[in-house]
């Protein structure tokens, strides 16, 4: 008969709809407090799971306490798995609220007369050393366990010694001598040598005590040649140079001498070192340890390892400074024999020279020549290379990242290297697999970024044109040729269509997108799935290409089964018709003719004309205000949705602005002041109030254009989850309501601000682009007419003009829609737990008045 094992214990304990962790506890406790010891251990190993659900200080105490109980009062098998408990639970130990308790409830086994309870007891007061590092008599126990005659004991003392020296400086300190005596003590086994020497690396809280340790580490080395303390001691002395960075020199010495080892392990070893040195303090490099290590790198018999040291050097100035100047000819011959051998080495020696070329852009200092003609001679042939070998997909990523970090130090490389990637992407017969045309769209598309759309490019664009035509038209002939497949696409040549996509719209962000563009993307319509569709849409709504995005959407609206969905596919069409009207100057359905097929009995409108400012704003603003409703039908409790509906409510009130500072400046030319103005302007003592009710006015957008920055303001303060990008684009559109206010506030004040306010930093194209609209509307500030010296302030028709040339320049440009407005790349939650909890989950927790019952409420912010 085949006995079945039954739990005394809820075995869902941590299932999807359990939310009472009071609960998961108490069924936790029922399994502590079993007869078998199966149920016991299986308990134990729980908790792990029930902290990172509900990560509260509260219930981590108690579990902390009742787990600190039953290591006191269980058997070694028990008191193992508990001790596995707090070694995976190391995050959570600082909510441990009532610490002596539980220190004391664990410290009284280390009086028991079974050696491995004392040294469970030990290795767990280790495992929690990082909350009770500064109790005296946990460090005298431990140090009375280090002269025990058990050798597991003596093991675990040893393991409590490493964890307490890390976190505690009385401690290392006083055991800096102990630990001493028994390393050179000839009493001591060997293998307890080795354990021993990690406790000292953690001697530096002291400059005494650190120079004791690294004078008695060095006098161990000749002592013990052997592989395994070699490497120990290297490794202690190592971490120890860090901690107090004045013996990195020495250390650096001493690493470079035992680099020629012939012992493979001790190489490795040394060159972890040398590079963990390098990135704590490579200025602090003797300037002779750099050539040094030039020199043995072609010895070594791991040279990559050599070559990561020496790019880790590259990235502190100081070295950089060194290398190029003392040791040019050297570093340079190391890279070219590295090179030739068009290997892994390769790849590194590129990395090295593309970091010297970037810190002599950084600080303008001219790089030189022979460094530049072996990345013009060999970058190329790599890339090449890499890509007839169609394994070393790694190498050629590398070799992108060389090209695409060179392409920030000189336009015209950056152009050069992408039109090299890029006629290779559209190549009919390229030998490039899937992977490595998807790494060279990444590629194009950092270099885009980073170096074509420049911010002084915007102001001096041609309209219709693009930052590198001929880049351009590769691009657009490999999508052609995907588009022109007459199959949909498979999935891999599908992400490829979506990276070139956004490629192709961020090259043309500020201008409109070509007829013949427009013509192969809706031909991409055909041989691609929906979700392709829609995530080129949004390309399209994130770099400014309206037109685009309002015909996919509203071709996906009609074709979607859920009505969440559905609404807001059309909210997003709705909002693209209205940008598209503001950047064209025409109905949507007016362009759209000659792109959208026509249905039978369906009549598109006639081709109209040009709208005038005051009706591109009216129907912008008609179709902001329906597409926030339409939003709000798609929103859910599970969605909300509150970014988007706020940014859309927020935009169509700067529309609103706009479109009342129009409508002011109409009425200044039929409307003339009235009689009583001058009069009103003398006892006012305000020049501009003779110019009628327009001076009012004007004043008023002022608030209105501040009250929309500070909204802006809000918005920006409570989206605390959007990405980067997102948060710069609200700063942007905050800069572009300061602008416009301080413009109108020049015209309609007597004293105005002096200086507009600083522009944001920017790191993204779409916010690029945005500033530099700030910028046009600037200038178009500074040609109104100069006030005569002395004379009494005008405000004339010159003024208004200005105004309307500003207002035409905001709505004339591309409004991007921020990435947060379709991504979510973190979410930030507030987990609560309430103590007592409710009889029935919902309900209010009622407490009495003349009752002592305290309800305690604890919450835990987590991001995912």
């Amino acid at each position: 008969m085949i006995s079945v094992r039954v739990n005394n214990f809820n075995e869902n304990f941590l299932n999807e709809t359990e939310g009472d962790s009071n609960s998961v506890l108490m069924d936790l406790d029922k399994g502590l407090r079993s007869n078998k010891i199966g149920d016991q251990c299986e308990a134990i190993i729980r908790f792990p799971k029930l902290f990172e659900r509900y990560p509260f200080p509260i219930l981590i105490n108690s579990s902390f306490l009742k787990l600190a109980e039953f290591f006191r009062i269980g058997s070694n098998l028990s008191r193992l798995w508990i001790l596995r408990v707090c070694q995976q639970s190391e995050k959570h130990l600082e909510k441990i609220i009532n610490i002596d308790e539980f220190l004391k409830r664990i410290f009284m086994v280390i009086h028991s007369n079974d050696p491995v309870a004392r040294a469970l007891t030990l290795r767990t007061l280790g495992a929690v050393a990082f909350v009770i590092s500064e109790k005296q008599h946990v460090h005298h126990a431990i140090r009375m366990a280090l002269d025990s005659h058990d050798t597991v004991e003596v093991e675990a003392a040893i393991f409590a010694s490493v964890q307490f020296a890390a976190q505690s400086k009385t401690f290392a300190v006083g055991m800096c001598s102990k630990v001493a005596s028994m390393i050179e003590s000839l009493q001591t086994p060997v293998n307890m040598k080795l354990h021993l020497i990690p406790v000292l690396r953690h001697m530096h809280h002291d400059a005494s005590t650190a120079a004791l340790v690294r004078a008695l580490c060095r006098d161990l080395l000749p002592k013990y040649p052997s592989e395994q303390f070699v490497v120990e001691i290297i490794r202690s002395l190592s971490q120890l140079s860090c901690a107090t960075l004045v013996d990195i020199p020495d250390q650096v010495d001493l690493l470079l001498v035992y680099l020629q080892d012939p012992r493979k392990r001790v190489q490795s070893t040394v060159l972890l070192s040398l590079q963990k040195l390098a990135e704590k303090g490579a200025y602090l490099w003797p300037k002779t340890a750099i050539s040094r290590l030039l020199q043995l790198t072609a010895q070594c018999s791991n040279q990559n390892m050599a070559l990561d040291v020496i790019l880790t050097l590259t990235k502190c100035p100081h070295t950089c400074h060194t290398m190029l100047n003392e040791e040019q000819q050297q570093i340079l011959d190391v890279c070219k024999n590295c090179l030739l051998m068009e290997n892994e080495s390769g790849g590194r020696a590129m990395t090295i020279l593309t970091s010297l070329i970037t810190y002599c852009h950084t600080e303008n200092i001219p790089p030189p020549v022979h460094v530049l003609e072996y990345l013009d001679m060999h970058l190329e042939f790599l890339i090449q290379a890499s890509l007839q070998n169609k394994s070393s997909l790694k190498d050629f990523r590398l070799y992108l990242k060389c090209g695409v970090q060179l392409s920030k130090t000189s336009r015209e490389l950056g152009e050069s290297f992408a039109e090299m990637i890029a006629e290779m992407l559209s190549e009919e017969h390229s030998s490039s697999t899937a992977s490595h045309s998807k790494l060279i769209c990444e590629a194009l598309g950092a270099i885009c970024s980073n170096v074509i759309v420049s911010c002084d490019f915007y102001e001096n664009q041609t309209p219709g044109t693009s930052p590198f035509s001929a880049v351009m038209q590769h691009l657009l002939r490999k999508l052609e040729t995907l588009a022109n497949s007459g199959v949909e696409l498979d999935k891999e040549k599908t992400n490829i269509v979506e990276l070139l996509a956004a490629i192709c719209m961020q090259a043309m962000l500020g201008s409109f997108m070509p007829d013949n563009v427009i013509a192969i993307f809706m031909k991409l319509l055909h041989t691609t799935n929906p979700w392709t569709q829609y995530r080129i849409a949004r390309s399209a709504s994130r770099y400014g290409q309206h037109f685009l995005a309002a015909m996919i959407y509203e071709k996906l609206s009609k074709n979607i089964s859920l009505e969440n969905l559905h609404f807001y596919l059309v909210a997003l069409s709705q909002i693209s018709k209205a940008e598209c009207i503001l950047n064209h100057g025409q109905e949507y359905e007016t362009l759209a003719q000659k792109y959208i097929k026509r249905e039978p009995g369906v009549q598109l409108p006639a081709t109209a004309g040009f709208l005038s400012l005051i009706d591109r704003l009216e129907k912008a603003i008609n179709l902001y205000c329906i597409a926030l409703s339409t939003l709000r039908a798609s929103s859910s409790p599970q969605h909300p949705l509150s970014f988007q509906s706020e940014l859309i409510r927020l935009r169509c009130m700067f529309l609103e602005v706009l479109h009342s500072v129009v409508i002011t400046r109409n009425t200044l030319c039929i409307t003339p002041p009235s009689e009583i103005s001058q009069t009103l302007a003398q006892n006012c003592r305000d020049p501009l109030q003779k110019y009628g009710h327009i001076t009012n006015q004007l004043r008023k957008h002022v608030k209105l254009l501040k009250n929309c920055e500070d909204a802006y303001s809000r918005l920006y303060k409570s989206s605390f989850d959007a990405d980067p990008g997102t948060l710069e684009h609200l700063e942007a559109v905050q800069h572009l309501c300061a602008t416009l206010q301080l413009s109108i506030e020049t015209i309609s004040f007597i004293n105005p601000s002096e200086t507009p306010k600083i522009a944001p930093q920017s790191s993204h194209p779409e916010t690029r682009y945005l500033l530099s609209v700030c910028r046009t509307v600037l200038k178009h500030l500074q040609l109104i007419p100069a006030e005569v010296p002395g004379g009494t302030k005008t405000l004339t028709h010159e003024h208004t003009d200005m105004m309307m040339k500003q207002i035409e320049t905001v709505v004339r440009s591309s409004h991007c829609t921020p990435r947060f407005f379709f991504q979510v790349l973190q979410n930030t939650s507030v987990k609560l737990a309430l103590t007592p909890q409710s009889r029935v989950p919902g309900e209010p927790v009622l407490v009495q008045p003349n009752s002592h019952l305290v309800v305690k409420v604890e919450g835990v912010i987590q991001h995912y």
